[in-house]
């Protein structure tokens, strides 16, 4: 099996008769197994097997259907995860791309390793482990989505003119690229109305690719398809797969026993896209809290730090919110607001990089967020936590109503973008 640079790389097992054992070596971000691959006792501490229960909570997962919406005329999509894993599989192999192994990632892991207590997921994360080397190969994996897509689409209908850019303005959510010497990975998210998407992930390099503990699993799927791609594809417990699910964040036991007790524990949030701040703010609303009191503070600052380093202009600070909320917080109308104000304070705690000008913009952008979330459900505050600002009506302007004091107009508030001079490497988006 081929072995793409930065990857790591599970070494072909020679297993004898009376021991089984193995020796796992990792050179980079991501493993493959090989076809011999068998249950061991001397399993890395990064790496567990999953139980019959958890392999048919997977099976489920995998099995569900799932709506693709298109836009305008195009129809919805019904079809199950399984199916597009496997096609889309299919097509970069078709057109040399190579595959080593395909992983399912993040809170849905962490819902199939723990189902009780698990974090709700939303989301379907799928990483590819693909050879993307130059510009042909990103262009090579878009469009074999895209033609994926396609032939899902209903019997009737005339594909032949059909173009691919037509079904990416369809049925493409967000699609991301990104090309340094040292992240090469591409993201291709298909559109669900109720925030469950699919998000197809293709990785040749990636530095960083958890956020906390309890979201760094990844489940190893290359057993299971092959079950799927089977004439029956019937999972049983006599089909005696071996199941590997790793921790990105290091000891696999130490995560799991993170996620059963809902405890938040992460390391260098500095190199996180957006310092981690949005998923953390999540994690506390969802009665989370820190394995170390005292240096989750300290962690604070660098999340915050490294969130106003991505988004330096309020503008982008309330973009980035929004989008946040549109795709965590479906239905959860209460819990956007008690998340907002919970985001206000850690912010407020813990922002140690911006001058007074800056932070005060935006404490009060989050602020009139969370109003607008009470707005929209028509509730009414605690008015000891909240802060109102009121402009006078435009009819007390009117000369009849002169005896009315009239306090002075304040100046519209013009969001500047505030230049930061931290050097930081890029990392997880």
């Amino acid at each position: 099996m081929q072995v793409l640079q930065g990857q790591r790389s599970f070494p072909s097992l020679a297993a004898s008769s009376t021991t089984k054992s193995t020796n796992l070596e990792r050179t980079g971000n991501s493993c493959s197994l090989p076809a011999d691959f068998m249950m061991t006792e001397d399993l890395d501490p990064r790496f567990s097997f999953l139980t019959w229960e958890q392999i048919k909570i997977l099976d489920q997962v995998l099995s569900e259907v799932i709506p693709i919406h298109g836009r305008g005329n195009f129809p919805t999509l019904e079809v199950k995860p399984k199916y597009i894993i496997c096609a889309v599989k299919e097509q970069l192999i078709k057109n040399q791309i190579a595959v080593q192994d395909i992983r399912l990632n993040g809170s849905t892991a962490s819902h199939i390793l723990l189902k009780q207590n698990g974090p709700s997921y939303k989301d379907l994360d799928i990483i590819f482990s693909a050879e993307l080397r130059n510009e042909h190969q990103f262009q090579v994996v878009k469009e074999s989505v895209l033609n994926c897509i396609l032939d899902f689409l209903p019997k009737g209908v005339n594909k032949e003119k059909i173009t691919a850019k037509t079904m990416k303005d369809a049925y493409v959510q967000k699609m991301v690229k990104v090309s340094t010497d040292y992240d090469r990975w591409s993201l291709i998210s298909l559109t669900n109305n109720s925030g469950k998407n699919v998000e197809l992930k293709f990785v040749n390099s990636l530095r960083r690719q958890f956020e906390f503990s309890v979201d760094s699993f990844q489940i190893i799927l290359n057993p299971v398809l092959d079950v799927y791609s089977n004439a029956d594809g019937e999972l049983s417990e006599d089909s005696n797969l071996s199941i590997i699910a790793e921790s990105m964040y290091g000891d696999f036991d130490e995560a799991m026993e993170h996620l059963k007790y809902k405890l938040i524990a992460t390391k260098k949030p500095e190199e996180i896209r957006g310092g981690g701040l949005l998923k953390y703010s999540n994690l506390l609303v969802r009665d989370f809290k820190p394995v170390n009191e005292a240096e989750i503070k300290s962690l604070e600052r660098y999340m915050c730090s490294r969130f106003f380093i991505d988004f330096p202009d309020v503008t982008e600070q309330q973009r980035k919110i929004e989008s946040y909320l549109r795709n965590h917080f479906i239905g959860e109308g209460k819990s956007k607001y008690d998340y907002l104000m919970t985001l206000r304070g850690v912010v407020d705690e813990s922002t140690v990089c911006l001058m007074g000008h800056e932070r005060r913009q935006t404490l009060n952008m989050i602020t009139i967020l969370a109003l607008k979330v009470l707005g929209e459900q028509n509730i009414i505050p605690n008015a000891a936590n909240v802060t109102c600002y009121y402009q006078p009506a435009p009819y007390i302007s009117d000369r009849n109503f002169n005896n009315y004091y009239i306090a002075p107009r304040q100046p519209a508030i013009i969001y500047q973008p505030y230049s930061f001079h931290i050097p930081m490497q890029s990392g997880m988006v």
